[in-house]
């Protein structure tokens, strides 16, 4: 009963279509790879800029013409046109395809009368897309030939194509950064309705659903043309477009509603001036797109005319007449350049555009993207220049992704307007020390969000798929009675939607609040620190078997050997150990040759660095780890930085060993019951949960950003004995486990397990709440 959904596509044609049209495109993707390798390879100069560019144009002019065969766009008498055509001329399929590209951009009377019939015969394509007679082609092998004719053009049905993600699968197919990469990357339909459905297509469905209930012929009438109209004049805006994916889906969505209009007025017998014109009045046209890369925004062109094809195609059926799609008549409004040091308004007036949309690319501070010939790097100095321009004089930018730029440009663009955005993104925008830079300067210029998915997993049907956690965020200047917050169960199977009067920056119903840094404890507590950064290239820390093998040849070093722990060995009960040599004499250090040769390697090591780094200025200390001026070798309670998302609590633990803690492990100097017992409460914990960034799943717990700014009770003495008890019951509890580590102990599929443990939590947390007043 729980995967009743994978019957749906008995009653669900259109998801099976999807599925279809997802494998046959990456199918498509794969296809046009072998063939983009195997013209490479005859190429005299293959790493050359200009081999690159003409590879990619020949390669989109190829698949147009694999299109345009099997959908009847060359000829609905010969299926086959292209195919027998370079069949015809495989002794010289090179002039045979330079001829071909040439026929096809020269209007039938400017063409040569006496030309091969066979090269006549085929339409005038217009468009721009053949019209660069300075592509290099290469010499095509018997191989290439018989590649191309029959397993591209004989074997393969293109018409069945979808245009929205073979766009984006065909540019990540021929972006040799993204093939370096390893792997296809896209947008799938399902996803990219997450973004569009709320932002206005759910409305402009139930503003359709609502006239077709309408009995009065007349009146129905009158108002599925006045919507028609409506359909004609909205402009969508992609900033980052990519291979047009947003907005070829986007197109084929509003060409859906359309053709149900046209429908239900054929139905009626409305007629469309003796059908010989064109019904049609949404066009590709009203859809506009920046994009950095030329290669992707000629893609996107590709695209967005295949998926008009296809509508047409649909149309036809409907009304029961044909409609030339050749010459091309629309033109993709598809702009190459930099979004972020572009002016949107010369790319498209503000006061035309009524949605913007799209998926900036993924680039964070700390290097992570799954945007094509940017994954998996951090920003390079042109995005930090690009940050600082479009965020100047906001303190703490810096520290931002590089996808906030596009919230920020969108904003400026659609201020005092009407237009409403929506944008994928890495979810850390809305987490942790990058609520506050972004969100709060818009929201005080007036910025609402009207919809948000909380985070979620991001991902694809396509092998080597990119994984990557997000947030869609749908916002304007406007704000409406009503608000949507679209939630996950494990952040994948969708919980369902809450209706809501404002959404915040945490993307959750409430005030907005935005939790800064701070230096200091809100409340009188003791301060929380982070442990010892090594920084030693592995010459002070030890394993368990490095410390063995140490101590058995050298056994005076045992005296100067300390347990040390990250967080993960912290959680994991993993023995670590560090060379502890704080009050170290030379005396000492004659008796330890071998951990003197450590010390010398630490030496070398830091003195090679970076003369403006951390581990440079150590050189002189090569025996100490980092400093950490806060440690004052007592007992502490020890902080996972961190802590996998599905536990319920993060495990702290009162350390009383002489354990070292290492910069992955922060600590509390204190043997305090009522402060641990706060800190594992579930009220400390769903602080945590709002207000720390994430990695992915998992939580990144910071002393200056989550315990600093934590609010803790007032409690009476009896509240705060109740504590006490409570957190000591916790600690005797886990003693019943000893041996057992805090991973396992904390395992929520597991918990069953260590019931006293579940129930000492319990207790606790009414002790905490009641001290809250809750």
């Amino acid at each position: 009963p729980a995967e009743y959904r994978r019957l749906g596509f008995l009653v669900n044609p259109e998801a099976h279509n999807i599925k279809k049209e997802m494998e046959v495109s990456i199918q498509a993707g794969e296809l046009v790879g072998l063939i983009y390798d195997q013209l490479l390879a005859q190429y005299k100069d293959p790493e050359a800029p200009e081999t690159m560019k003409s590879l990619n144009q020949l390669c989109v002019r190829l698949v147009f013409c694999f299109y345009a065969e099997d959908a009847g766009i060359f000829s609905k008498q010969k299926p086959d046109m292209f195919h027998d055509y370079l069949q015809a001329h495989r002794g010289d399929a090179r002039q045979a395809l330079i001829r071909l590209f040439k026929i096809l951009d020269t209007r039938p009377e400017d063409r040569d009368p006496y030309d091969d019939e066979d090269l006549l015969a085929f339409p005038y394509v217009n468009g721009g897309l053949f019209e660069n007679e300075d592509i290099i082609i290469p010499r095509l092998t018997p191989e290439i030939v018989d590649m191309i004719l029959a397993k591209a053009s004989k074997e393969f049905d293109w018409s069945v194509i979808s245009p929205t993600i073979f766009g984006a699968v065909f540019e990540s197919t021929l972006n040799p950064e993204t093939r370096r990469s390893g792997g296809m990357h896209y947008t799938s339909i399902e996803n990219i309705h997450k973004v569009i459905d709320p932002l206005f297509l759910d409305e402009l469905k139930l503003e359709l659903d609502e006239i077709l209930q309408v009995n009065v012929n007349a009146t129905k009438e009158k108002k599925l043309l006045d919507f028609q109209n409506k359909l004609a004049e909205i402009i969508c805006l992609d900033p980052a477009a990519g291979s047009g994916n947003f907005l070829t889906e986007s197109y084929l969505s509003i060409r859906r509603l359309e053709n149900a209009v046209l429908k239900e007025l054929h139905k009626g017998q409305v007629k469309f001036a003796g059908l010989s014109a064109n019904p049609v009045k949404v066009s590709i046209g009203q859809f506009y797109g920046i994009e950095i890369n030329d290669f992707a925004v000629t893609v996107a062109r590709t695209a967005l005319w295949i998926a008009e094809n296809q509508m047409l195609r649909e149309t036809e059926e409907i009304l029961y007449m044909n409609i030339d799609f050749l010459p091309l008549k629309s033109y993709p409004n598809i702009h190459e350049g930099n979004a972020l040091r572009l002016d949107w308004a010369n790319v498209v007036p503000k006061d035309k555009v009524k949605y913007i949309m799209g998926n900036p690319p993924f680039v964070s501070q700390g290097g992570a993207s799954d945007k094509g010939q940017r994954k998996g790097v951090s920003k390079n100095n042109e995005q930090k220049e690009d940050l600082v321009n479009v965020f100047k004089g906001v303190k703490g930018a810096g520290n931002l992704d590089y996808v906030a730029c596009w919230y920020k440009k969108a904003f400026d663009y659609i201020k005092n307007t009407k237009v409403k955005a929506a944008f994928v993104s890495t979810s850390s925008i809305c987490q942790g020390q990058q609520v506050q830079p972004l969100w709060q300067p818009l929201f005080e210029e007036g910025l609402k969000i009207n919809f948000a998915h909380q985070q979620f997993l991001w991902k694809n049907e396509a092998d080597n798929q990119a994984l990557v956690y997000c947030v869609i965020v749908g916002f304007s200047c406007t704000e409406q009675k009503e608000n949507f917050i679209f939630t996950y169960d494990n952040y994948i199977s969708p919980l369902g939607v809450e209706r809501v009067s404002h959404i915040n920056a945490y993307l959750i119903s409430g005030n907005d609040i935005f939790v800064e840094k701070r230096s200091k404890p809100l409340c009188d507590v003791p301060e929380m620190a982070k442990g010892f950064q090594p920084t030693d290239n592995g010459c002070l820390l030890l394993s368990a078997e490095a410390k063995n093998e140490l101590v058995k040849n050298e056994p005076y070093a045992q005296n100067w050997i300390r347990p040390f722990s990250m967080g993960e060995d912290f959680i994991k009960g993993t023995e670590r150990y560090c060379l502890w040599l704080k009050d170290v004499t030379p005396a000492d250090m004659e008796k330890m040759p071998l951990v003197n040769e450590r010390i010398q390697s630490c030496r070398k090591w830091r003195s090679e660095q970076s003369k403006t780094g951390d581990a440079y200025k150590l050189k002189d200390t090569p025996h100490l780890l980092r400093p950490c001026n806060k440690f004052k070798d007592q007992t502490y309670i020890g902080i996972p930085k961190v802590t996998s998302g599905r536990r319920k609590y993060v495990p702290f633990g009162f350390i009383t060993d002489g354990t070292i803690p290492g910069d992955k492990l922060y600590f509390i100097p204190t043997d305090d019951l009522y402060i641990f017992g706060v800190m594992m409460s579930n009220v400390q914990n769903s602080w945590m949960r709002l207000v720390a960034s994430r990695f992915g799943p998992s939580y990144s717990y910071a002393n200056t950003l989550v315990y600093n700014n934590f609010p803790w009770p007032k409690p009476t003495e009896r509240q705060k004995r109740t504590i006490e008890q409570t957190a000591q019951a916790i600690i005797d509890a886990r003693k019943k486990y000893a041996g057992t580590s805090l991973e396992k102990m904390y395992d929520p599929d597991n918990d069953w397990l260590y019931p006293e443990l579940t129930k000492a939590h319990t207790y606790n947390d009414y002790a905490v709440m009641d001290a809250y007043g809750f």
